[in-house]
């Protein structure tokens, strides 16, 4: 029997607080988040970010219909051009309440990649190292959750809302680190309600266990431990099984206007719960927005992805500046390459990694500032300041608190830094 006053220390637990939690729209704080948001909210500046939001523009965003617009030019391809928030910076029409966050916001126009196929280049945008036959790099995501403390929370650390074919992997760290992967938020989590009650559940848990008991003899010891992880991930499943922080993936109980002005796509709605998911002491929380692969009828399909892109994009940095996050919180968007200054024979883009665009933010990334530029007539392959995919890893590691350089054990016995690249100082707030 618990003892403990009603209102002491002990007796306000996690669990018992999530429960008492309000969940109504983008206001949904449950008390383990609203006690982070106070923490941010009187932080000083320059204190190390603790989560990141990566927002994937899969099928590579054209950097020419997007934030690096050159209207009236050879190369142009009759996009239209608004102006932003940073003084003389336009970005492509569509993009109006992206352009008024840019405040908020940096811009490189110069990233440069060696990797122009789809498979490779996401590999590299997500974990900064090119792909190696002998080893698999942890991702972004995986990084932060084995360098972090650990998110004392319910629910998976890592998640991948409406992932493709490369979801995010934990590599040499292990598959405890793979990202938790879900699609539309606006349906529950599938398999995490049991289909018969406690008692009977526990009856056939306790069954099972006598089953792997038997199994287990003979076997070395630690082997769940170290190899099989079975033990942990079931513990870890039933926990999270029973948790209200459940509640954090389900937008559908959400205030439709809250929730509309992400736009009403799965794209929206992902970046809408990835904000709750923040909320609730997740650290990394990827969301895919596919179909910028605009081989044929360029300007029509990046406007089309520009649309859902620019509501989901533009109301996730509001959102998590009003509750006190952005400050926190990494917010990185960006596709695995660009696209051709040439325009082909349909009408298309074909695939340029020798200069694209990423938006980076919060936690530490300076606001209003534009990086590198590009040839506007499209003659020069390299752009002005070259800004390499590992020295943008580099950077958010460095905002992080993570030792970029740091070497770790593989389990080859290989050592690997976890960046090869070097922090980009024009980029940090307080470097």
């Amino acid at each position: 029997m618990n003892t403990s006053p009603c209102h002491s220390p002990e007796h306000l637990t996690r669990r018992t607080l999530l429960r008492g939690a309000g969940v109504a729209g983008i206001s949904w704080l449950t008390p383990l988040a609203d006690l982070l948001a106070v923490e941010t909210e009187t932080a000083p500046k320059g204190k190390p970010a603790r989560s990141v939001i990566l927002l994937w523009l899969g099928g590579a965003a054209s950097q020419l219909d997007t934030f690096d617009p050159h209207p009236e030019t050879k190369i142009g391809g009759g996009v239209k051009t608004i102006p932003t928030a940073i003084k003389g910076v336009n970005f492509a029409a569509g993009l109006e309440q992206t352009a008024s966050v840019m405040q908020d916001v940096s811009l490189i126009r110069s990233m440069v990649s060696k990797e122009g196929d789809h498979e490779r280049a996401f590999y590299n945008i997500k974990t900064g190292y090119r792909p190696d036959p002998t080893l698999i790099h942890p991702s972004i995501g995986a990084i932060v959750c084995h360098e972090l403390p650990e998110a004392k929370i319910e629910i998976p650390t890592h998640v991948s809302i409406l992932p493709n074919q490369w979801p995010a992997r934990g590599g040499f760290f292990g598959a405890k680190y793979d990202a938790f992967q879900m699609y539309d938020p606006k349906f529950p989590v599938p398999d995490v309600k049991a289909r018969v009650d406690d008692k009977r559940l526990d009856r056939r848990m306790e069954g099972l266990a006598v089953v792997e008991q038997a199994f287990a003899r003979g076997r070395e010891t630690n082997m769940d431990q170290t190899k099989t992880l079975h033990q942990i991930s079931m513990q870890r499943a039933r926990n999270m099984m029973s948790s209200a922080q459940l509640k954090a993936f389900n937008v559908s109980d959400a205030p439709a206007k809250e929730l509309n002005a992400y736009g009403d796509t799965p794209f929206g709605r992902g970046c809408f719960a990835a904000v709750r998911l923040i909320q609730a002491g997740v650290r990394c929380v990827e969301v895919t927005l596919n179909g910028w692969d605009t081989h044929a009828n360029n300007l029509e399909g990046q406007a089309t992805q520009v649309k859902i892109l620019d509501a989901a994009y533009a109301s996730l940095i509001r959102d998590l500046k009003k509750l006190n996050l952005l400050e926190s919180t990494i917010v990185v968007c960006g596709g695995e390459f660009g696209r051709t200054p040439k325009i082909n024979n349909v009408g298309g883009r074909d695939h340029w990694p020798h200069g694209f665009s990423m938006l980076v933010s919060g936690g530490g990334f300076a606001g209003g500032r534009v990086i590198g530029a590009t040839d506007p007539q499209g003659e020069k392959q390299a752009p002005e300041k070259p800004i390499l995919v590992e020295d943008l890893h580099a950077t958010v590691q460095n905002l992080l608190g993570i030792d970029y350089s740091k070497e770790v054990m593989t389990p080859v016995g290989r050592p690997m830094a976890l960046s090869k690249g070097e922090p980009v100082k024009e980029l940090q707030a307080h470097a």
